[in-house]
């Protein structure tokens, strides 16, 4: 899916905008799940929307405005507690967005699934558009019997348009070790090859879903390809990752809704 980015990237100026959205669920007690905290900021602002049978509490980011543009930092931290089930999904896509001095822009988010618990992060894709340069990093922590469901979806420019430099990062653990720990870099500036025969192979939009359930160590998935261009990789631990290209999001999301049908819950 492209060649991985060695060394850390480099610091974000401090001009921009700084805005952090953060969500903590627990258990009620009465099989459902509570939202002691849920609190957005500038553009990053949170909506809680009817679960899934009243034990799942659900939650949509909604942009309150255009961002990130280069130079921004935001971020998004969401915590379940032991036993909780939360849905976390966004409104629109997200547009990654050139700033006037050719800044970077970063866009951070950080999962952290206590034992029992599950989230599933399901947002809409990101659009690198032309001119941008956005570093983005996902993190998951998660306890021996947390189960975790994470799609990512990029697109690589607006209809006709080139995209922007998109640098991104995916980093698991599970129990304290690592699961899974991978990056990504496409567009201008990015390392050669990145849209050549071994890395995109001319497609404008990919993702993945990555599916983390104790029950796969009694069942585990088998390799398996889904499609020309979708292939299923069982994780050393409980799980699974599904990596697609597409020439475009909508047949993107059709490979993907496939292997959610397939392997998540």
């Amino acid at each position: 899916m492209g060649p991985a980015v060695t060394g850390a990237a480099p610091a974000v100026p401090a001009a921009g905008l700084r805005a952090t959205a953060r969500i903590h669920a627990v258990a009620d007690g009465r099989g459902g799940t509570a939202l002691p905290l849920l609190a957005g900021e500038g553009p990053l602002a949170l909506r809680r929307t009817r679960g899934e049978g009243g034990a799942e509490a659900e939650v949509l980011l909604v942009g309150a405005m255009s961002a990130p543009l280069g130079g921004d930092h935001l971020g998004v931290e969401a915590t379940a507690g032991p036993g909780a089930r939360l849905a976390l999904g966004s409104a629109a896509a997200t547009l990654a967005l050139p700033g006037r001095g050719g800044e970077p822009a970063r866009y951070d988010v950080r999962l952290t699934v206590a034992d029992r618990a599950s989230v599933r992060w399901l947002p809409e894709p990101l659009v690198s558009v032309r001119g941008s340069d956005l570093r983005m990093h996902t993190r998951a922590e998660l306890a021996p019997t947390a189960r975790l469901l994470l799609r990512e979806e990029q697109v690589l420019g607006r209809f006709g348009e080139s995209p922007g430099l998109l640098r991104s990062r995916l980093t698991v653990t599970r129990a304290g070790r690592p699961l899974l720990d991978q990056e990504l870099a496409c567009g201008p500036g990015a390392p050669g090859g990145w849209d050549g025969p071994a890395g995109l192979a001319g497609h404008r939009a990919l993702g993945q879903l990555l599916v983390v359930d104790p029950a796969f160590a009694a069942a585990p998935p088998a390799a398996a390809v889904l499609g020309e261009f979708a292939a299923v990789t069982p994780l050393a631990g409980p799980a699974v990752l599904v990596a697609a290209l597409a020439p475009d999001a909508l047949r993107l999301r059709d490979l993907l809704d496939a292997a959610l049908e397939r392997y998540g819950w």
